[in-house]
């Protein structure tokens, strides 16, 4: 070997260990290491124990952009990415769905069609406060790197913990876990608002063991699972209202294996007044939605 090629071969050693030393200080900027200690730690079933529900409408002539911008990016960067929030699924609300909201003087919507699309995840029971964290520190980064989509408004964005779930077929058919992945064509959202507290318990146990049980039999719904909001931190993005009526609301979401349009007059027209003869409470929004086709611009066209 000559002299030259040996000073080569020398400096390219020096270039391989500098180049390896960079990669493992990378790593180390990373804290690579701590994520091995957390799979190790803490819960980690597959029973949705929380949710994130946020029902948002694009400002007028932002709609495209909106969407874009969600499918292409937040949807997996602000959510999908996070850890333990294990599965997810976008609605839409086009404009002939929208005018079956009811009832017309919303605590939640204002104007009732507001809220075109409609967002859904499930978190791993009892990882709430872990993913907490990580989306506010996540989120406050995104906004930094302006990847944040600011011409939209949350209309009711809330994080929720699950109370139970009740099924039109019993043991058959796909699990709540499963409900934002199995294909199902429709879905409605229904908030409660209950007397008081005290009122919400009453609601709930009469939710579960008598009307929801009673609704669903021969129903296009194949399970109504139940929510009730909490508060956001304090550090959350200012662009998102902190959540009311936390002592008093259920959220309900209806898993529907048919379009909603083609089952809303028999199966969901009355159902503020179902509630409202009982006294436990008001129906403060009653909407549907059906799936996006992610990837896609369908539906954007029909939302004005």
């Amino acid at each position: 070997m000559t002299e030259r090629e040996a000073g080569e071969r020398r400096a390219g050693e020096r270039g391989t260990g500098e180049r390896e030393a960079g990669e493992r200080e990378a790593g180390e900027g990373t804290r690579s290491e701590v994520y091995a200690e957390l799979a190790a730690l803490g819960p980690y079933g597959v029973h949705p124990g929380h949710a994130l529900i946020t029902m948002v409408e694009p400002h007028p002539g932002h709609e495209y952009a909106y969407n874009r911008w969600y499918e292409d990016d937040h949807y997996y960067a602000g959510a999908m990415a996070m850890p333990w929030m294990f599965s997810g699924r976008r609605w839409v609300a086009t404009r002939d769905l929208q005018l079956l909201r009811y009832p017309e003087k919303s605590a939640l919507a204002q104007p009732v069609t507001a809220g075109c699309y409609l967002s859904t995840y499930w978190i791993t029971e009892g990882r709430y406060a872990d993913h907490m964290r990580w989306t506010v520190g996540i989120n406050k980064r995104l906004n930094r790197d302006a990847r944040v989509y600011q011409d939209r408004t949350h209309v009711f964005t809330a994080f929720q913990d699950h109370e139970t779930t009740v099924y039109r077929d019993g043991a058959a058919g796909p699990r709540d876990f499963h409900a934002l992945d199995h294909p199902y064509a429709g879905l409605v959202l229904q908030v409660i608002d209950a007397e008081s507290p005290q009122a919400r318990a009453e609601l709930l146990e009469w939710l579960r063991t008598r009307h929801l049980p009673e609704r669903l039999a021969g129903s296009p719904a194949a399970m109504v699972t139940v929510f009730h909001p909490t508060p956001l931190p304090g550090d959350r993005m200012t662009y998102v209202k902190q959540v009311e009526g936390v002592d008093v609301r259920l959220t309900l979401l209806w898993f529907l294996q048919a379009d909603p349009r083609d089952c809303w007059e028999r199966h969901f027209t009355g159902l503020g007044e179902a509630v409202g003869e009982v006294g436990l409470g008001r129906v403060e929004l009653v909407a549907p939605f059906i799936p996006t086709v992610p990837g896609t611009d369908l539906y954007v066209a029909e939302l004005r």
